[in-house]
């Protein structure tokens, strides 16, 4: 699996973006990321999981509706990470009324709406990019959590 990163610029805006091989493993990877990430802008433990849980769900998402690549940015705006996911498909993503427990996927999007994540999907000329603005109630000074 090949995964590029690209250090995080804490004190010029807060975005980090990093390019995932379509895998198995690259939720997993990603999620770790996120977290490393998270815990670098100085956001605690018990505020993170929500975004590394949406993260996990929208690059699995890409890596089993998608036949290329995907790229995850995420960005620091005051109390609220965005989390993008940028993939090569236009296909947009749905959300199942009342799915029954045996169904496998098509939970996601009620999922994220329940954490209370803003959800919106933008195609660009290559695929979509799925962002989840999720907010994680701390203070925020120049992207840095106090």
């Amino acid at each position: 699996m090949t995964t590029t990163t690209t250090s995080p610029v804490l004190d010029a805006g807060t975005t980090h973006q990093v390019a995932l091989a379509r895998s198995g493993h690259a939720p997993a990877v990603a999620r770790a990321i996120t977290a490393r990430w998270l815990a670098l802008c100085g956001v605690p433990p018990d505020a993170a999981p929500d975004a590394v849980l949406i993260v996990s769900e929208l690059v699995t998402n890409s890596v089993r509706h998608t036949t290329g690549p995907c790229t995850l940015t995420l960005t620091m705006r005051e109390t609220v990470v965005d989390i993008a996911v940028t993939d090569t498909s236009a296909q947009l993503p749905t959300m199942r009324a009342n799915s029954g427990a045996d169904e496998n996927g098509g939970r996601g999007l009620a999922l994220m709406h329940q954490m209370g994540a803003r959800v919106r999907v933008v195609l660009t000329p290559r695929g979509k990019t799925v962002h989840a603005a999720v907010t994680l109630g701390a203070q925020v000074c120049h992207g840095l959590m106090e």
